[in-house]
């Protein structure tokens, strides 16, 4: 499981010109997965966004988690984070399948919502637009392999 999250002062995702989904402070993941992924990295990757601490304090220090500052989240499906370079053109062999897929996402939208943190999603598979104000600008990628 890899996710890309951005520190955001307001995002929003739009289907076919249609807002579905909307945050003011807080963060925008980019959400992908692999063939081994199951349950328990979810868990593990959650466990590890709620806890991140890349919120200022008082002392202008990352030191405040997410639930700190009672931020939201836009949370998007991004099976091209498991891209793979052949030449200039990109393959995606190392996605996991569309419906084994579908599920852990929705599963982790799920136990971040349980969590207590206002999410919203675009639509799996969809062709999304995804509009940010990047905050700080502040980028974090965490990868199940690389940092578990």
């Amino acid at each position: 499981m890899r996710v890309v999250i951005q520190r955001s002062k307001n995002a929003s995702v739009k289907v076919d010109d249609k807002v579905i989904g909307k945050i003011d402070y807080g963060y925008v993941i980019l959400v992908g997965f692999t063939n081994d992924d199951d349950k328990q990295i979810v868990d593990k990757m959650v466990n590890k966004i709620v806890n991140l601490r890349i919120f200022s304090d008082s002392n202008s220090k990352l030191n405040l988690s997410i639930k700190d500052v009672n931020g939201k989240i836009l949370s998007i499906s991004q099976f091209t984070l498991y891209s793979k370079l052949n030449g200039r053109r990109p393959s995606f062999t190392n996605a996991l399948n569309y419906d084994d897929a579908k599920e852990l996402y929705e599963y982790f939208n799920h136990k971040l919502i349980n969590e207590d943190i206002n999410v919203q999603t675009g639509i799996f598979g969809a062709d999304m637009m995804v509009s940010l104000v990047n905050d700080g600008p502040i980028t974090i990628i965490i990868d199940s392999k690389e940092d578990f």
